[in-house]
């Protein structure tokens, strides 16, 4: 899928309205090929009424959209493939890092050390978001 880079700037900004860092990002497995080679993931965000949003993410880059089962084509085997596009969902919305939300921050930096919770930047925006399966 060929996007322009009208399109990606209006999906990251559609994105940037729906995920903010912190948030919790429900994956939901729709199809394995018989491989074990080729998922297709649905993306959701929660709240008061679930929003699948699955469709935005090939726009920047994360995956391409499997339009038979609605969900995101990740391709590859030997890792959480649902971590993986929520993490690179993360690296899309924050390329530059993200600003530390405070206790519940879900940034590695405070698994490895980081005991700092004041306001300050994590240079990494793939950990910017926490990844649940359903």
């Amino acid at each position: 899928m060929k996007v322009s880079k009208s399109e990606r700037k209006e999906a990251l900004v559609r994105l940037h309205e729906i995920v903010k860092p912190g948030d919790t990002v429900y994956t939901i497995l729709r199809h394995c090929s018989r491989s074990g080679m080729s998922r297709s993931i649905s993306v959701v965000i929660g709240g008061t009424e679930p929003y699948d949003f699955s469709y935005l993410l090939p726009r920047i880059g994360v995956g391409t959209f499997d339009r038979d089962r609605g969900g995101v084509k990740v391709g590859g085997c030997g890792m959480d493939m649902g971590f993986s596009i929520v993490h690179n969902l993360g690296y899309a919305l924050w390329p530059d890092g993200f600003d530390c939300i405070g206790e519940k921050c879900p940034s590695s930096d405070h698994v490895n050390g980081d005991r700092n919770y004041e306001p300050h930047n994590h240079k990494s925006g793939g950990c910017a978001l926490k990844q649940r399966w359903l």
